[in-house]
C-alpha cells in the first residue's frame, strides 16, 4: 500500500510557482525526496490555472507520511507557504493492493 497526497497551492501573482521554484532551489524537495519512505515528490504546473501548482507527494505508507508531518521539514515548508500567501486543498488517495488490472493495461501505453 502507498499513500498519494495531491495538494493544490493557490496564490496570486504567480506565488504557488515561485514557492514551488524555491522549494527546489532552496533544497527542500531534495530533502524530502530523501526521507525514508518517500517514494515521489514533483510539482505540476495546471494548464489552465496559473495560479496554481499541484504537488503529487507519494509515500510508502502511512507511517511513513506521520512521521514527515512531524519533521522539522514541515516547519521550512509552513514558513515558505506563510511567506507566499498560499491557500491550499488536499486529497489524499490510498493505492490499489492489485495495482493495474489486465483490463486497464489495454488503455496504457508504456
Amino acid at each position: 500500500m502507498s499513500i498519494v497526497v495531491n495538494i493544490y497551492y493557490t496564490g496570486a501573482d504567480g506565488n504557488a510557482r515561485k514557492f514551488a521554484e524555491e522549494m527546489e532551489a532552496g533544497g527542500t524537495v531534495q530533502d524530502i525526496r530523501r526521507e525514508d519512505g518517500n517514494l515521489r515528490y514533483e510539482y505540476f504546473l495546471p494548464i489552465a490555472d496559473p495560479e496554481t501548482v499541484l504537488l503529487t507527494d507519494c509515500w510508502r505508507d502511512p507511517e511513513a507520511l506521520d512521521r514527515h508531518h512531524a519533521s522539522l521539514m514541515m516547519e521550512r515548508i509552513a514558513k515558505l507557504r506563510e511567506k507566499y500567501d498560499l491557500h491550499m486543498r488536499v486529497e489524499r488517495y490510498v493505492s490499489d493492493e492489485d495495482g493495474i488490472t489486465e483490463k486497464d493495461r489495454c488503455f496504457m501505453k508504456e
